[in-house]
């Protein structure tokens, strides 16, 4: 993924549709500050698909991402990618994700996700996607997941994985 520098030389004349500034959601004051929330929109039949997003943790203590909730399914899970011998494989954080003071930590393809699980209809490219993140101690945070085509990134290019093809075990559909 980009640098934010990458990302505001790239953009200076003017911001992609996708951009969504860094910024504290929720409608009040949060030692959270979210920066580019997005996801991928999923073809049909698809059963799930990936968010993504940076969160900065500005307060004094630590803090844990430990959930989120969606609209568009019953079930969002934080997931992490992992090599299983030679496969890489999804496993789920029941526990969540620490978020330590004063640092950040970056949900992207191919490492800690958000799965929007067994999903009714399409992520739609351009629909953006509501999401509540919860926290352990910050207040729960509604963000919009800005979606762009099919296997795209923020950056503009496709996530090929550097894996041998077959070797991802989702055990639903790609992100």
């Amino acid at each position: 993924m980009a640098t934010n520098d990458a990302v505001n030389k790239r953009t200076a004349i003017g911001r992609p549709s996708w951009w969504c500034p860094p910024g504290r959601y929720g409608g009040q004051a949060s030692s959270i500050e979210v920066a580019h929330p997005w996801a991928r929109a999923t073809p049909p039949g698809a059963g799930a698909g990936g968010g993504f997003v940076t969160l900065t943790n500005h307060g004094d203590g630590d803090d844990m991402l430990l959930g989120a909730t969606s609209p568009i399914t019953e079930r969002v899970e934080i997931h992490i990618m992992e090599m299983d011998g030679d496969v890489m494989r999804m496993v789920p954080l029941p526990g969540g994700i620490e978020l330590p003071a004063g640092e950040s930590v970056t949900l992207a393809p191919g490492g800690l996700h958000l799965m929007l699980m067994e999903l009714g209809s399409p992520i739609v490219e351009g629909a953006p996607v509501s999401v509540t993140l919860e926290f352990q101690h910050a207040e729960p945070m509604e963000i919009e997941l800005q979606v762009l085509p099919v296997g795209a990134s923020p950056e503009g290019s496709h996530h090929e994985g550097g894996h041998p093809k077959g070797a991802h075990d989702h055990g639903h559909a790609a992100h």
